[in-house]
């Protein structure tokens, strides 16, 4: 397998703007200053210093407020990503990023993740290489999140065998993997609701997530059936993946940390 990714930058907005971006005034929140740095250019920093990407795509915002907001030509003009317009929608904006960009192995994430660096990319790129699988993300154990950031309120994956928090990398290594984000589609407006999810697996596979003998395999396993691909997942060990800042609380949080206060 090809080792170098072609990533997909998600920096779309919900019709209206965010919450999140209408509370501090922002046209869209991946502009949000983080210690002195918007979240959105230390994500094209971070891909850009990874030894693992090379180029791709910023999908979103929408053209109005791409062409009217002068930071994002800044933060592409000396990069070798290049932007394209949302769809309805992350996953249909993942799915037009992988058409755009026709190249495999494609590493996903969101334009927030303002704690990503060059050395996470590369680790986690380096753990999905190789897998015979073809969607893989990247989960971060819930207890080395709670025990580096106590006052983060994060969502959290429970199954029987661990509790998990999603990290906000995806790779897509294989056209195959595509089937992926037309079946997420279906699941983005229960994200924050796990259990809804696990619902659409039927009602056996429901009962076993609320009575905590779901395991996360088994979950993963009936994911790959209904998606028509492999899917799979690797652990990543630092709790800073699992920051993103879609709140003025994250983003609170990940000043300080930039900052080295946390």
């Amino acid at each position: 397998m090809n080792s170098v990714f072609a990533a997909i930058v998600l920096a779309g907005e919900r019709p209206g703007g965010s919450d999140f971006s209408r509370e501090l005034g922002l046209a869209s929140s991946v502009l949000v200053d983080v210690a002195g740095k918007s979240a959105l250019a230390r994500v094209i920093e971070a891909l850009e210093s990874s030894r693992s990407v090379n180029g791709g795509v910023l999908c979103g915002p929408v053209e109005s407020i791409f062409r009217e907001q002068p930071e994002f030509q800044e933060i592409l003009r000396d990069s070798s990503f290049q932007w394209i317009p949302p769809q309805a929608g992350p996953s249909a904006s993942a799915l037009a990023g992988l058409e755009s960009l026709n190249q495999f192995p494609a590493l996903l994430t969101a334009g927030d993740h303002a704690l990503l660096t060059g050395e996470m990319v590369d680790d986690f790129c380096s753990r999905v290489s190789g897998l015979d699988l073809d969607i893989v993300f990247g989960l971060v154990p819930y207890s080395i999140v709670r025990e580096a950031f106590p006052e983060s309120k994060r969502t959290v994956l429970k199954f029987s065998n661990g509790q998990f928090c999603g990290s906000n990398l995806f790779a897509i290594l294989n056209p195959r993997g595509k089937a992926g984000p037309a079946l997420w589609s279906q699941l983005e407006a229960d994200r924050k609701r796990p259990w809804r999810m696990v619902r659409r697996g039927g009602i056996g596979l429901l009962l076993r997530y609320l009575t905590g003998r779901l395991t996360l395999e088994s979950a993963l396993e009936t994911l790959s059936n209904a998606m028509g691909c492999r899917v799979g997942y690797v652990l990543i060990d630092n709790p800073r993946a699992a920051i993103d800042v879609d709140s003025v609380a994250d983003r609170d949080l990940a000043q300080k940390i930039l900052l080295g206060d946390c």
